[in-house]
């Protein structure tokens, strides 16, 4: 019997203390654009913690039949353009360490994803940074990266840029995979979850492949998100690019794979007709964008393993999808 992994979540109902500490620091860097301050602490109790998670994500992880959520912090409120890389640091570090919190109170529910310090202009050392206290001192398995940290305008250098290289290298180095997620848009020309979300999925996926960068590192893994983007939807635009330009496309499908945070059945039907089942991992994003019921099937929109069981994947296709997968992905993560 497989477990079912889901690799995407977020901690989205955290208790009000984590919302007040933001909003003072916000606050203060809308007064003064180089203000510091202290890193302080988060008002937050440990049951404070329970009571969050035990209505909500607790109580989907038993209704739908998961096992595990791989948990990072809210990635909307990630917002790494606001403030400077001080800012960035110092909510980063709250984050990461309420995470460390949420899993150490329920070891069997959750294993930790660390966000990064990133800011708009700032080097990617204080990501490094963060990324090895996070593995090494406090034990996550992975972490997100925001390929945009300017929050929809793109201003800084694309994934496959010498820039991110230390990243990558620590990434290999310490054996763990990054979810390429954005953050809030600012650009008021973007949804944040509606069209920046899947338009950098989109987008960090053409950057890897026009580039061929990720050749140079081996090892290197990516999640990425939301199904995607239109990359499954669009996949014979991508291999015939790929055919006319020379890239090496299949050679990617080793460094990349894909989550099934997809919210109907046709959806997840494309998408392991079309994405080879060894890349695709379960996820569903709760409590995420999207919260609502079908009024089509009185379930959850963000109730992924329903399409799945109801797909056509065959007993080796789901312990794939649901299981193994993820542990080959994330291969720190520790179970039985």
């Amino acid at each position: 019997m497989h477990r079912i992994i889901d690799c995407h979540g977020h901690y989205t109902t955290t208790p009000p203390g984590v919302a007040a500490w933001r909003d003072a620091q916000k606050a203060a860097v809308a007064a003064d654009a180089a203000f510091v301050g202290e890193k302080g602490a988060l008002a937050v109790t440990d049951d404070e913690i329970r009571e969050s998670l035990e209505s909500a994500q607790l109580a989907f992880q038993r209704e739908r039949g998961s096992d595990l959520t791989i948990f990072s912090p809210r990635a909307s409120w990630m917002a790494h353009h606001i403030g400077n890389e001080h800012t960035s640091r110092f909510w980063t570090e709250h984050q990461n360490e309420l995470i460390r919190r949420v899993c150490d109170l329920y070891p069997d529910n959750f294993a930790p994803a660390c966000q990064l310090p990133q800011s708009p202009g700032a080097s990617i050392d204080g990501s490094v940074h963060e990324l090895r206290r996070c593995i090494d001192e406090m034990g996550f398995i992975g972490c997100n990266v925001n390929p945009d940290p300017s929050g929809g305008f793109w201003t800084g250098p694309p994934l496959f840029d010498r820039y991110w290289w230390p990243l990558w290298e620590a990434m290999i180095e310490l054996d763990v995979p990054a979810m390429i997620h954005v953050s809030a848009a600012c650009n008021r020309s973007f949804h944040t979850t509606g069209s920046h979300y899947l338009g950098a999925d989109t987008t960090a996926f053409m950057q890897a492949l026009a580039s061929g960068f990720m050749a140079d590192f081996p090892g290197l893994r990516w999640i990425i998100p939301h199904g995607g983007g239109a990359v499954p939807y669009h996949w014979g635009r991508f291999t015939g690019m790929a055919a006319d330009q020379g890239w090496d496309f299949d050679a990617l499908l080793d460094h990349i794979w894909f989550d099934t945070c997809v919210y109907h059945q046709p959806g997840i039907d494309l998408l392991l007709d079309v994405v080879p089942t060894e890349n695709v991992l379960f996820a569903s994003e709760m409590v995420g964008a999207v919260r609502g019921v079908n009024p089509d099937t009185g379930r959850h929109y963000d109730d992924t393993k329903v399409y799945l069981d109801a797909s056509s994947l065959d007993d080796d296709g789901r312990r794939l999808v649901f299981e193994e997968n993820a542990r080959k992905v994330f291969p720190r993560l520790e179970l039985p």
